[in-house]
């Protein structure tokens, strides 16, 4: 009789028989987890340098206008502004950022782990996308907040500028989602994380310039109503025309007037168009990552 030529080892596995947290819990984790990620927590100090140097750009805006309001007692930087004047520091962000969320998981092919159960496809879209929106909210927000609180304890003369900060906030959320769905988007399209960053800051840059160079050539031509029309190529001017502008009916941050009237509905429509497109382009290549 041979002997036996197998063995069994315990090696300490056991059953689980706990609570199951579920769907809900899983994508939760994974919104926590991206957003921290973004700001570089849990992560190694490099990764903290660029959104914290990135953060304290964003807020000397605000400290700047409030020692003005202290010494001068006198409004400084705008509310509504606040957006148009940082949309450079914020583009960076958002690329420096966006391939982050999106990049590892399809460099090394581990969304089909994700998708195991019980997250589902669109759990993990809503979740990448909504930890990189808090992301951008907070960085535009913040400054806004702690410059409206400046202004609340300067008291200065005549009422507080308090309808001015809640549009500023609402431009404040309608660029996030615009911006961060955009950004993600074409962050998507590449494992790589260099060319993320190349190809959405690519795109600020290429509808920044456009959207000057063309607005400024209309208006040479007297056609202001093309010039309006032209600067809203750039997705920071379309929000503040659609939102700070259009609804709120508040100053605009720009060199030319925006198409006013019933154009605010096409601008408005502009802004969502391009949002679902970005998350329908999104879901379509998480979809092929999925099924690789």
């Amino acid at each position: 009789m041979s002997e036996p030529t197998g063995v069994i080892h315990d090696i300490g596995y056991r059953h689980y028989d706990g609570v199951r947290l579920g769907r809900g819990h899983a994508t939760t984790a994974l919104v926590v987890h991206s957003l921290r990620g973004v700001f570089g927590l849990g992560r190694t100090a490099r990764a903290k340098i660029v959104p914290f140097l990135i953060v304290g750009v964003m807020m000397l805006p605000a400290v700047v206008s409030i020692a003005i309001m202290a010494l001068l007692k006198q409004q400084g930087m705008t509310y509504t502004s606040y957006g148009v004047t940082m949309q450079a520091v914020l583009a960076i962000f958002l690329a420096a950022q966006s391939p982050y969320i999106v990049a590892p998981d399809l460099r090394f092919r581990v969304l089909p782990l994700y998708l195991s159960r019980p997250v589902t496809l669109w759990d993990y879209v809503g979740a990448k996308l909504t930890a990189m929106v808090t992301a951008m909210f907070l960085l535009l927000a913040v400054p806004l907040t702690v410059l409206y609180i400046g202004e609340l304890i300067i008291d200065l003369p005549g009422p507080s500028h308090t309808g001015n900060y809640l549009t500023s906030m609402a431009g404040a959320a309608v660029y996030a989602l615009l911006l961060s769905c955009v950004g993600v988007a074409i962050a998507s399209f590449t494992p790589r994380r260099g060319l993320g960053v190349a190809s959405v800051i690519a795109f600020y840059l290429l509808t920044s310039a456009v959207s000057t160079v063309v607005s400024a050539t209309m208006e040479s031509v007297n056609n202001y109503t093309a010039s309006g029309w032209a600067l809203l190529i750039n997705p920071f001017f379309l929000v503040d025309a659609a939102v700070h502008v259009g609804i709120f009916g508040a100053a605009a941050s720009s060199p030319v007037v925006y198409p006013s009237g019933s154009n605010v509905v096409l601008q408005l429509l502009l802004v969502a168009g391009l949002i679902v497109l970005s998350v329908i382009a999104l879901v379509t290549r998480y979809r092929k990552a999925a099924a690789r």
